[in-house]
C-alpha cells in the first residue's frame, strides 16, 4: 500500500484557500483585540480621571509608535468585526457552498482592508 501524504508538513510552502487565511487571520485578530484590550481599558481609564491625565495620554497619543500600537489595535477589531459578521451569516446559510464561501472571504478581506486604510488615514 503506498501512502504519498507527506511526512513533515511545511506550513510555509503551503498554499492555503483564502477561506483558510479568513478563518486564521480572524483568530489572530481576536488574540490581538485580547491582548491589547487592557491598554485600550488603561487608556479609557486615564482619559476619564483628571484633566491633567487627559491632557497627558493625549500627548502620547501624538507620539508616532504609539499612533502605529493603536492604529494595529483599531485595524484587528475592523478585521475581527468583517470576519465575525461572515461567520455569522455563515451560521445562517448564507455563503456555505464552495464558491460563495471563497467570494465572501474575498469580500472580507477587500472590505476590512478598505477599513483599516480609512481608520489608519484617520489616526495620522
Amino acid at each position: 500500500m503506498s501512502n504519498k501524504r507527506p511526512v513533515n508538513l511545511q506550513l510555509t510552502t503551503m498554499k492555503f484557500p483564502v477561506t483558510a487565511i479568513v478563518s486564521i487571520l480572524h483568530r489572530v485578530s481576536g488574540l490581538v483585540i485580547f491582548l491589547l484590550l487592557p491598554l485600550l481599558l488603561w487608556m479609557l481609564s486615564s482619559s476619564l480621571s483628571s484633566a491633567e491625565s487627559f491632557d497627558a495620554l493625549q500627548t502620547c497619543l501624538s507620539a508616532p509608535w504609539v499612533k502605529l500600537i493603536v492604529w494595529g489595535l483599531l485595524a484587528a477589531i475592523v478585521y475581527h468585526v468583517f470576519a465575525g459578521i461572515r461567520h455569522l451569516l455563515m451560521d445562517f446559510g448564507v455563503a456555505e457552498e464552495k464558491q460563495s464561501g471563497k467570494v465572501g472571504a474575498l469580500i472580507t478581506i477587500i472590505l476590512a482592508v478598505v477599513a483599516i486604510v480609512i481608520v489608519g488615514m484617520m489616526i495620522w
